[in-house]
């Protein structure tokens, strides 16, 4: 069994996490990237890679003062753009990069936050999420970090935000 290493995003990375999502059809630029390391060299963010045999297979970001008002208001970091290719996923992966980023976390708060889409498309993170502990925040589907109310109409989209919390124990 190939081991797995775990590690930050570095200056040489963007290029090739943007060729191997493109390889699956993925349209992420390396100037997503590219734009996530001032923010890890100021603190703002964390960016966590997954390599295997050397070569990439997924990331995660943790944004320690998140976007969504409900986890910046109490302190609650959030993990965010978590994905791993679509050849890698069921291979614990991506239950790697989230011990990473919870054992991270928990140095500075009792809880992790994080936020998923409702299409089938997000269907692997919800179930990973669901069986790592993680419960709804309590402020139901959100739209652009708001709360939607009843008869509020919607297009389905990625803005489309089902937030989560789990408290992290030692």
């Amino acid at each position: 069994m190939a081991s797995i290493h775990i590690r930050n995003l570095q200056e040489i990375d963007p290029p090739n996490i943007s060729k191997a999502f493109h390889a699956q059809g993925w349209k992420k630029r390396a100037a997503q990237f590219e734009a996530y390391l001032p923010e890890v060299s100021s603190g703002e963010r964390d960016v966590i890679l997954a390599k295997k045999e050397g070569k990439f297979c997924g990331f995660l970001t943790i944004k320690w003062v998140s976007p969504y008002a409900h986890f910046r208001e109490r302190g609650i970091p959030e993990i965010k753009n978590f994905n791993v290719l679509k050849k890698y996923q069921r291979q614990g992966i991506g239950s790697l990069l989230m011990d990473e980023a919870e054992r991270r976390i928990q140095a500075v708060s009792s809880f992790a936050g994080i936020g998923f889409g409702i299409t089938p498309d997000y269907g692997p993170a919800q179930i990973l999420y669901v069986k790592r502990g993680y419960i709804p925040d309590g402020n139901g589907l959100t739209k652009d970090g708001k709360s939607l109310n009843y008869l509020d109409e919607v297009v389905i989209h990625d803005d489309l935000v089902l937030y989560l919390i789990k408290e992290l124990t030692l």
